[in-house]
């Protein structure tokens, strides 16, 4: 019998399948996470590799040749794991093009200009992927970028970078989500607006390795072959301090503004309208994902 006082409880038939539930097989719960655990190894890979070549094997100019490659093994595994969401009943047609839409929405407000050089989309991104749990919200992470990319003509070797930067936004979000739900409305939107800050400095921190270990003519600032962890740590911080930080800091200071301002109404439409095309919630696990019943009364 459907909860009382559940939205299903007052339409919707009981069908004679759900009288019993059997829990999923393990094996269905860990194919899916295991792509997103590949998507993982495959950006640590992305941004790091370069810090394990030596110095003749730096082509001249960041990722020249092996972007088309990353940006195909990002695109692979993202197709993968959404069609085994949907094999296993957490996302159907309806959450595939809710996550379509919400890609669209996310790439057009990256055409909104901020003070500072912020970018529109990722507040957004960040209510969204609270909103919607931490697989939702790499995927959507991923998605509005390449949409977003589209749309601007901000296709390069970069791209497939900054795709696994927002990803990981989304993914941390939506973990950050499933407690913040827990909280007040108010005191969740504060809360989200204190992550969306710091990952205004963490974005721009996370980009700048797609690039700096190729750049050898910024002296001091510029990373060496042979550098220790110490070294590298200290040579990126006074890069980073130089080029970034006053950057980052006007956009940090944009996610605030706009989560505080208008989180509250956003997240509560978000959550209704991802319960009311949700798939079975038997199938949604354990981490929220468009889970019916995080939604609001």
């Amino acid at each position: 019998m459907p909860v009382t006082g559940s939205p299903l409880a007052k339409t919707a038939p009981v069908p004679a399948h759900s009288k019993t539930t059997t829990a999923p097989s393990p094996a269905r719960w860990l194919r899916p996470w295991l792509v997103y655990a590949l998507i993982g190894v495959i950006g640590v890979a992305a941004f790091l590799y370069p810090f394990w070549l030596p110095s003749e094997a730096l082509p001249s100019s960041a990722h020249s040749t092996d972007a088309p490659l990353v940006s195909a093994a990002i695109g692979l595994v993202v197709v993968a794991g959404i069609l085994l969401e949907a094999r296993r009943g957490t996302m159907n047609g309806a959450t595939i093009a809710f996550l379509g839409i919400l890609s669209s929405v996310a790439g057009l407000l990256r055409l909104v200009d901020l003070p500072g050089g912020g970018s529109g989309m990722f507040f957004f991104v960040i209510l969204a992927s609270a909103a919607y749990g931490p697989r939702f919200g790499l995927l959507l992470g991923m998605v509005s970028m390449a949409t977003s990319a589209s749309l601007t003509g901000g296709i390069g070797p970069w791209l497939p970078y900054q795709m696994l930067a927002q990803g990981l936004m989304g993914v941390s979000t939506g973990a950050l989500g499933l407690l913040t739900r827990k909280l007040s409305p108010r005191l969740e939107i504060f809360a989200l607006a204190g992550w969306g800050w710091v990952w205004g400095f963490l974005y721009g921190a996370v980009m700048n390795l797609w690039f700096w270990p190729f750049v050898r003519d910024l002296g001091p600032l510029s990373w060496q072959p042979g550098m220790d962890l110490s070294a590298t740590l200290r040579s990126y911080w006074a890069f980073y301090v130089a080029t970034s930080l006053a950057w980052d800091a006007a956009g940090s200071a944009s996610n605030v503004l706009l989560i505080t301002l208008t989180g509250l109404p956003i997240l509560k439409t978000l959550r209704r309208y991802g319960f009311r095309i949700a798939p079975d919630p038997t199938l949604s696990g354990p981490d929220g994902t468009l889970s019916p019943g995080d939604a609001p009364a």
